[in-house]
């Protein structure tokens, strides 16, 4: 039995001529593999190390570029934030100013239209007076024809009278005040 078992584990080992053999084809195959495939493949794998390192550099790049353009919108906010109170706060003042100004206009406009409304009111009061120093003078030349008895006839008389009754009652009304 023993020699079935040795018989049969020669079965499994390569004799050595196919060993020697082997190796050499072996040797061969990892030569050429060597100098040909191994050349390409280090290409193939350094041009994909420098695509990746080139990727993450532009990355890079564009994360700066972001960062910078951020920077950038921020400190334009920034100052529109300011530029903006700025303009409301001009606009505020500029209001205040028209709203004065008109207050202004409007109170030098009522002064005017209070002036001129006097103004009417002593003109008319003039002329009521005029008006009415006609009237009361016919009334005393005619009471003064009745009371003497004849009619004044001459004018000089007549405005004299009437002048010096008038007086006479604007001093009554003057001391009256």
């Amino acid at each position: 039995m023993d020699t079935l078992a040795a018989d049969g584990i020669k079965l499994f080992l390569p004799e050595t001529y196919d060993l020697v053999w082997s190796s050499i084809v072996l040797v061969i195959v990892a030569a050429f593999f060597y100098k040909y495939f191994l050349p390409k493949f280090q290409s193939v794998f350094d041009e994909r190390s420098h695509k990746i390192e080139g990727g993450i550099a532009k990355a890079q790049k564009a994360q700066k570029d972001a960062d910078e353009a951020k920077r950038k919108y921020e400190e334009q906010l920034s100052t529109a934030r300011v530029d903006a109170s700025k303009i409301r706060d001009d606009a505020r003042a500029e209001a205040s100013h028209i709203i004065a100004d008109a207050r202004s206009r409007a109170e030098t406009e009522a002064s005017q239209v209070t002036a001129n409304a006097q103004r009417s009111i002593e003109a008319q009061q003039k002329q009521a007076l005029v008006s009415l120093r006609g009237e009361v003078g016919t009334l005393a030349v005619a009471l003064a024809g009745k009371i003497l008895g004849s009619r004044l006839e001459d004018d000089a008389v007549q405005s004299s009278m009437i002048n010096q009754m008038i007086d006479e009652i604007d001093g009554t009304d003057g001391e009256g005040k």
